[in-house]
């Protein structure tokens, strides 16, 4: 509060109160600007709430440091001071916390079929309509499986069912691994993952020992009753329960239930996975066709090219007989002769798994795993007992008969080999054997005049790539993509998304290959 200020009645004693224009003898009164208290109680008002001993008439934060930095203005009316909005602040990210419910499993079922029911709970609204639910496991056939996570009319997900089989497998505990991936515009914009164990128990195991091993690890709540005592359990809720009596024992369990006679036994295994989300790279190259084993099909091939270019991206890559059904092989070989593949006669000669090329510190090596055997520049190299692969070098499959499957190394790459046929199946077929996700170094490749006219080709995140040597230009290779564009590739040729197109190769049992819907990580 202040005295009348106004210059034409300088002996006015009336008080003016702040914010009023005129005092009680109705004289205008001028305005001046702000002091330095009201500068600073401007300041805090945009900082945090107005406080109790802000002016209520005020200018505004702007307005002050503008008369403080310039010359007043005219007289102006004050208006009432509106505190200035606070910047914007980004949100902090919230996690979603999302989990995988999984029930159906049925342990006493040793060696024979299962299946998992997974069920989608407590997922953003806000992600896509449909997930890609990726599992990797020793347990499912070929090593892994796609299915997809569908939101339904009525907000929750539709459950996706998984079947494996513990056939030949080995008792005790075998990891499944779980990824859950969100699409945007065809790339992965969110992923999350689990590990979750899944038991394979003894054929002999008994049903009480099987739910024993579940629920020590499943269990929030043990009660145990020994010689003659009495164990109670009252109340709960959402809890697995391990309730043991021995020795005459009784074990009573109330779990809020109404009243009457409750029948207590086995109940369903299931349980609970936390999703973890995983961040992802800003730029993230996904490819837009996974694929572990892929074929090139020329439909009108010229002289000296083949008919199919088989691809493979493996650790460890086996070559062995041919079958439609349950075959144990990656690369499938068979007899060619002077009238076409013959997948029978000398073609049983050869074994199921007959060697196996992979990786080693000088290169890549080969190793003679059959009972036929293998002549490699026609000398027998004994069973297990690996041999470094040579540009040129004749592998010949088997020992005992000559002519069945010729093969020759045409090319050592950084990345992978590149074998040619010498038979009567040269215009058949020739295989590339790439290392997944491992980048091309084409100034180190040696390759024979026969392979080096083929294209570079290598494996990354998941799917398969071609390189252009000139420009330096990586292409994704998949249905759709047109090869007659791509340098090294002839006119007629397409991509087939699995290794055999031409056949129809049945795999139902733990075979080592992965098709076009199991993917790497």
């Amino acid at each position: 509060m202040k005295k009348c200020s106004n210059p034409e009645h300088p002996h006015c004693t009336f008080w003016v109160l702040p914010g009023e224009t005129v005092c009680a003898g109705k004289h205008p009164q001028a305005t001046t600007a702000p002091s330095s208290y009201d500068l600073l109680t401007a300041l805090r008002s945009t900082r945090s709430e107005p406080s109790a001993t802000a002016l209520p008439h005020a200018p505004t934060h702007d307005a002050a440091l503008r008369t403080a930095s310039s010359p007043a203005p005219a007289p102006v009316v004050p208006t009432t001071f509106m505190p200035a909005a606070p910047p914007a602040v980004p949100a902090a990210y919230q996690p979603v916390q999302a989990h995988l419910h999984i029930s159906g499993f049925d342990p006493r079922a040793a060696g024979g079929r299962q299946t998992l029911k997974m069920e989608l709970r407590g997922m953003s609204a806000t992600c896509a309509p449909q997930l890609t639910l990726r599992l990797r496991s020793d347990l499912i056939p070929r090593g892994a499986v796609q299915h997809d996570f569908v939101r339904t009319t009525r907000g929750d997900w539709r459950p996706v069912f998984v079947e494996f089989s513990s056939r030949n497998k080995e008792h005790g505990q075998y990891q499944i691994e779980v990824e859950v991936h969100s699409h945007l515009d065809g790339a992965v914009a969110q992923k999350w993952v689990c590990t979750f164990v899944i038991l394979v128990p003894r054929r002999d195991a008994t049903l009480t020992e099987i739910h024993q091993i579940f629920l020590s690890t499943h269990k929030n709540v043990r009660v145990m009753a020994d010689d003659a005592s009495i164990a109670r359990v009252t109340g709960g809720d959402g809890c697995n329960l391990d309730v043991t009596a021995r020795n005459a024992g009784i074990a009573h369990v109330d779990l809020s239930a109404p009243q009457g006679k409750i029948d207590m036994g086995f109940t369903t295994i299931a349980w609970d996975e936390e999703l973890i989300e995983v961040d992802l790279p800003i730029a993230s190259h996904c490819h837009p066709h996974p694929s572990q084993a892929a074929c090139l099909v020329n439909a009108a091939p010229e002289a000296g090219e083949q008919r199919q270019i088989r691809l493979f991206a493996l650790e460890e890559c086996m070559l062995g007989r041919f079958e439609l059904v349950d075959p144990e092989a990656d690369v499938l070989l068979s007899h060619f002769s002077p009238d076409g593949q013959d997948n029978n006669g000398l073609t049983r000669r050869l074994s199921g798994r007959h060697a196996i090329i992979r990786r080693s510190q000088q290169g890549f090596e080969i190793e003679d795993v059959s009972r036929y055997g293998m002549l490699l520049d026609g000398v027998w190299p004994g069973k297990h007992k690996p041999i470094a692969l040579r540009l040129g070098m004749r592998i010949e499959l088997s020992a005992s008969i000559k002519g069945i499957v010729v093969l020759s190394v045409t090319a050592l790459l950084a990345h992978g080999v590149i074998l040619h046929r010498i038979d009567h199946g040269a215009r058949a077929e020739c295989f590339y054997l790439l290392l997944p996700d491992t980048q091309p170094t084409p100034a180190s490749h040696l390759a024979t005049p026969q392979a080096s006219c083929l294209p570079v080709l290598f494996h990354r995140n998941g799917g398969f790539w071609h390189l252009d040597t000139a420009s330096g230009k990586e292409t994704a290779l998949a249905p759709a993509t047109a090869l007659d564009k791509l340098s090294g590739f002839a006119r007629h040729k397409r991509f087939a998304s699995e290794p055999y197109p031409e056949c129809w190769i049945i795999r139902t049992e733990g075979a080592a290959l992965c098709d076009s819907n199991a993917l790497t990580a």
